[in-house]
Parts: C-alpha cells; sequence; structure tokens
C-alpha cells in the first residue's frame, strides 16, 4: 500500500477528489487530498495575493507534515506546474509523480508563459478585471468533455476564483523533472496528443505515458478509470 496525495487543478478543492479517493480507500491505501492555498474552504477576499510557491509549500508541508513515504503524487491541470517542484523537494519519499492531463513546470516560466499571445493577453485581462483573480469557467466550456449535467453543475457551483499569482509566477525547479519517475496521463477528448514540452520530457526513460479515453476532468466523469491507474502505478 502507497500514500497518495491528490491535488486539484485551477479553481478546484480536495472535494473534487472524493471518487478517485473512495476507491483508493477501499483498496487499503491512505489518500490526502489537498486544497491550495486561496482556493475552496481556503479561499478568501485576500486570496489573489496567493502566490505559485505557497502552493508548492502546501504540497509539501501535507508530504512532510504526515511523515509519509512511498508517495503516489499526482496533480491536474495547472497544478503539475506546484506539484512537479514539490515531488523534487520531498526527495526519497517519492515513489512517483502522476500528471493527471497537466501542465507541467519549466524553470523560470509560469503557467501562463506557455500560452499564446492571444491567450496570455485573455487571461491578464481578466486578472485586471477581477480583482486579481482568474474566474472560474461558465458551464458551458464543460461540453464536450465526457461530463455528466450533475457533474457540470456540481463543478461550477463549487468552483472558486483561482489566485492570479499562482498562474503569474515562475516555477523553481530543484531538479530537473526528467530525473523523476513519472506517469503522464492524457485525457484524449481534450487533445490527442500531448504538449510539445510534455513530449519533449517522455523521451525520458523515467517517464512513461498512459491515455485516458475521457475529457480533462477525469476524477468526474471517469474516476474508477483513473483510479485504476493510479493503483496500477501502487
Amino acid at each position: 500500500m502507497v500514500d497518495f496525495v491528490l491535488v486539484p487543478g485551477a479553481w478546484l478543492g480536495a472535494w473534487a477528489w472524493d471518487e478517485v479517493a473512495e476507491v483508493l480507500r477501499a483498496e487499503g491505501h491512505e489518500v490526502y487530498a489537498v486544497t491550495l492555498s486561496g482556493l475552496a474552504e481556503r479561499h478568501g477576499s485576500d486570496s489573489a495575493q496567493v502566490g505559485q510557491q505557497q502552493h508548492v509549500d502546501d504540497i509539501v508541508s501535507v508530504v512532510e507534515g504526515n511523515d509519509l513515504r512511498d508517495v503516489v503524487l499526482a496533480g491536474h491541470s495547472y497544478s503539475g506546474i506546484p506539484v512537479g517542484q514539490a515531488a523534487a523537494r520531498i526527495g526519497d519519499r517519492l515513489r512517483r509523480v502522476v500528471y493527471v492531463d497537466s501542465n507541467i513546470p519549466t524553470d523560470g516560466k509560469s503557467f501562463i508563459d506557455g500560452w499564446s499571445a492571444e491567450g496570455r493577453a485573455w487571461v491578464e485581462g481578466q486578472l485586471a478585471e477581477s480583482g486579481g483573480f482568474w474566474p472560474p469557467l461558465a458551464a458551458d466550456d464543460y461540453v464536450d468533455q465526457d461530463l455528466s449535467d450533475e457533474a457540470i453543475a456540481a463543478i461550477v457551483s463549487r468552483s472558486t476564483p483561482h489566485p492570479g499569482r499562482a498562474i503569474s509566477e515562475p516555477a523553481h525547479l530543484v531538479r530537473p523533472i526528467g530525473e523523476l519517475p513519472t506517469t503522464y496521463i492524457k485525457c484524449l477528448m481534450d487533445g490527442a496528443e500531448p504538449s510539445r514540452d510534455v513530449a519533449a520530457q517522455l523521451k525520458s526513460p523515467n517517464w512513461e505515458l498512459v491515455e485516458q479515453p475521457t475529457g480533462h476532468w477525469p476524477m468526474f466523469s471517469q474516476p474508477a478509470a483513473l483510479a485504476k491507474i493510479f493503483t496500477g502505478l501502487a
């Protein structure tokens, strides 16, 4: 049995992993789902000032504070960036990093640095208009992602604005992510091929690619299948 530390993507809290965690715990694993600072039950009026490095610290604190060993550390979407940094910091406590259809960290670059000029201008405009927050998606943005109406309604109703600093601060890697044992899960309904930076890392013998035939939020669309992938790494 291993310790799973599960980190949700933008706008979401630990609750996003409830169904996956239930399956893993039923199989005897320990599961620690993380709510990052400034989100969900940790959201407040000053949350816009929460930076990406605080999110890295949040993850490291869960691992070290609970004295976890043999850790499978998984990050979805945005959280792949702080997860990749935290994975290097926890040293020999790490069993494997799992990126769930996520961004991955590049030293010195932020979440939005990899976006097109048009996309970056769009998100920076949103931050300016919302007082430093990145507003959650609307229901229409979740269409054609293998999600039920009930799942979409739950996501939309429970999402909270994401701290703007967290997506604009650069990553700081203490070790190249290509050196870490890693599984990248590509959700095929969100694009058939990994991004260019992920494809480059997949050339490392330490990395493997797993494909899942669902949308970008597999913890809601196919939680049992995602849990099965996780347990295959345990």
